[in-house]
């Protein structure tokens, strides 16, 4: 076949760009494993120190999912809400976090959460979860964690955004409704989006890095990043790390 060669070219698509004079660490779904959440952080802090020209500022964000199906929700929590962190960091909220708030609120939202992992999470606290695996005594189950909750806890899980903007990214646990400014996006699609998002190859606004729906490997795309890798299920916590227009992949347990 014959080409045009008057045909205009389509015009290259500009990487996104972190801020200028930031670097940003963004840690995919950890699900109550406290081990390799410590893994990545001391493998944050190597990284930081490892460059030849530091940047002016660090930041790590979190996609969410802390708790829940892991063993150590409570461990997770309170490593993250203690501040002890290689860097300033930013918690996003994810829609486990959010199932645990609801319970928190209303005790018959167990009966969902416990299908998500949440027994797990009241164990780590020290909970009894005979009454609950048998679908009974949830007020007790409810008022026996927020005895053993830590108010550092309450505040931290309180204190989350669902979603953040940085340069050309934005960041938030499941994704984006295609079509909607970045801005009006909903808590729900924020939280629990799945398609039409994963499918959609156009233009959402900016470069989405998610987690959310498990991947064997991050999964870069021109329009998001998905860098949960699974790691209650892999032993792979991932976190990606952004500065300038350059991508490079941090892995706990690999």
């Amino acid at each position: 076949m014959l080409r045009n060669p008057f045909r205009r070219k389509p015009a290259a698509v500009a990487a996104p760009r972190a801020p200028e004079g930031a670097r940003l660490y963004v840690v995919g779904d950890i699900h109550g494993r406290l081990d390799l959440l410590r893994d990545l952080a001391r493998l944050i802090a190597q990284d930081a120190a490892a460059q030849a020209s530091a940047p002016a500022r660090a930041e790590t964000i979190f996609l969410g999912d802390y708790v829940d199906r892991g063993p150590d929700s409570a461990g997770v929590i309170d490593f993250l809400a203690s501040g002890d962190f290689p860097t300033p960091l930013v918690a996003l909220r994810g829609n486990h976090e959010a199932m645990l708030a609801r319970f928190m609120e209303d005790e018959t939202a167990l009966e969902e959460w416990r299908r998500f992992g949440g027994l797990e999470t009241l164990h780590s606290y020290g909970v009894n979860v005979t009454d609950a695996l048998r679908g009974a005594n949830y007020a007790q189950t409810r008022a026996a964690l927020l005895e053993r909750l830590p108010a550092a806890h309450r505040d931290f899980l309180h204190g989350m955004r669902s979603s953040l903007a940085r340069g050309g990214y934005f960041f938030c646990h499941a994704g984006v409704r295609p079509g909607r400014a970045l801005t009006a996006q909903t808590d729900s699609d924020l939280l629990w989006i799945r398609e039409p998002f994963l499918s959609f190859a156009g233009d959402l606004g900016a470069c989405v890095v998610h987690g959310h729906t498990p991947v064997a490997a991050p999964d870069v795309r021109a329009n998001r990043i998905n860098i949960d890798t699974g790691a209650y299920a892999s032993g792979r916590l991932t976190a990606l790390a952004l500065e300038g227009d350059m991508r490079r992949f941090l892995v706990a347990g690999a």
